[in-house]
């Protein structure tokens, strides 16, 4: 079938419960929506003896829940893009962790206690169980090392945000040092001083400054044993696309066993968790947030072509973790640059105009591997490129005319709002979230 189905849930709850499930669901509903991009989710009672609703397209997830010989549904429904199958899957962990949560509070006068536990535990304890994959009895470690690096996040070194990363291997370490072959990677192993991560791990901060996530990473296995440190030779400006969106690190754990992720802090104090399925999960802002490429490859699905699509995903996730803002219009084919624009954010200043015309033309993925592409899609203004992947015009004021006095937001929500009318557009903020747009309106959300 096409939807999401799990195992009924249990009856661990007693009769004459004090919490509800819906009461309790209520405490975590902003968190699911944020995890998938916007979607209205619910929680509803199913009648005794009433059939469960087939979903009515791929944009909406159904899922049978059974809480003490009571029926819910669970719906998530988007109103254009269909959901993923890491979205269903991470759902699935989800629910199945709230079935555990909920069997651990059913006295009177505990129902807060049970809001707050869910409201902040449940999505750490649904990406500890996600990336454990396979692997059904290790979950402690992972979500001890999550909350480590949690914590780590808020740590400054001489006014400097602590970085760090962790790669967890899959398969023997043996193996996976062989696999590197004539990479561009140095191994350094522990030997007698290999550990455990625990609470303590990085009391001494040359734990993080050594190993700051960027060229180096501790090496562990899936119970959190570090066993080593990977040192990558790779050279290049720590913010260009490639090393913004984890491309090394992805052709590192392609060697290292069917599920090996990687953990990091970054510099803008976030815990990314790269996946070997070139998913990428990210607690930004107090919350779990998913960027999976699939979503971005529906949207612009029959208006970019494919090659085109590929570096615009990460250049986008790039600009978003460096905090670098930015309005990008993939135009329909009978779009009319004149009428679509205002204004220059150069003017008529001849200097810009003949920087804009030395790339006008260009595939991106040429201006990316030339480093243009980043420094072009953070300057002011609007970037259009065409369905081949050209950028045709860079620094565009567009005229918003058009934009309902409804709609909230500043002057580049307001510009993205008005450029969708001409086509499909990414709209990254300064502070890192990223929307999608179509015909007026917003359609997703990340971060």
């Amino acid at each position: 079938m096409s939807w999401l189905q799990i195992r009924p849930f249990g009856s661990y709850h007693p009769k004459g419960s004090w919490i509800m499930p819906k009461s309790a669901f209520s405490a975590l509903e902003n968190s699911v929506q944020t995890f998938l991009g916007g979607a209205k989710v619910s929680l509803a009672e199913l009648q005794k003896g009433e059939p469960i609703p087939e979903p009515e397209n791929p944009r909406e997830i159904i899922v049978r829940i059974e809480i003490d010989g009571v029926v819910y549904l669970f719906r998530a429904r988007r109103k254009e893009l269909a959901f993923t199958a890491t979205e269903k899957s991470f759902i699935n962990e989800l629910l199945m962790a709230f079935e555990v949560l909920f069997a651990g509070f059913s006295a009177k006068g505990y129902a807060a206690h049970f809001r707050t536990a869910l409201l902040t535990s449940l999505n750490d304890i649904a990406v500890a169980r996600y990336i454990r994959s396979d692997r059904k009895g290790i979950f402690w470690p992972i979500q001890r090392m999550i909350q480590l690096l949690k914590n780590l996040s808020y740590q400054r070194y001489e006014g400097t945000p602590a970085t760090t990363g962790f790669l967890v291997y899959r398969n023997q370490l043996e193996d996976f040092l062989a696999s590197l072959g004539k990479a561009r990677a140095d191994w350094l192993d522990l030997g007698d001083d290999r550990r455990r991560i625990t609470g303590d791990f990085f009391r001494n901060p040359l734990s993080y400054r050594f190993v700051d996530g960027y060229q180096a990473l501790f090496v562990c296995d899936i119970s959190m044993n570090v066993k080593g440190t990977i040192r990558t030779r790779a050279t290049g400006p720590r913010d260009n696309i490639v090393q913004l969106s984890n491309r090394e690190t992805i052709s590192l754990l392609a060697k290292a066993g069917t599920g090996a992720f990687a953990v990091y802090v970054n510099k803008a104090s976030e815990v990314e968790i790269v996946l070997d399925t070139d998913k990428l999960l990210l607690w930004r802002k107090g919350y779990w947030g998913i960027y999976d490429p699939d979503i971005l490859r529906e949207f612009l699905s029959g208006k970019l072509e494919k090659r085109s699509i590929e570096h615009l995903v990460w250049s986008v996730y790039a600009l978003s973790k460096a905090r670098h803002g930015t309005v990008i219009l993939v135009a329909d084919d009978k779009t009319d640059l004149d009428a679509l624009r205002k204004g220059s954010v150069g003017g008529r200043d001849p200097l810009s105009r003949a920087l804009v015309r030395h790339v006008r033309g260009t595939k991106i993925g040429a201006l990316q591997r030339s480093g243009e592409l980043s420094r072009i899609l953070s300057s002011d203004g609007l970037t259009v490129i065409n369905r081949k992947g050209e950028l045709l015009d860079t620094g565009v004021i567009i005229d918003t005319s058009r934009v309902s006095e409804l709609v909230t937001g500043g002057g580049r929500t307001t510009a993205a709002t008005a450029a969708s009318h001409f086509g499909s557009v990414i709209k990254v903020s300064e502070d890192g979230p990223l929307e999608l747009f179509r015909d007026g309106r917003s359609i997703y959300r990340f971060g």
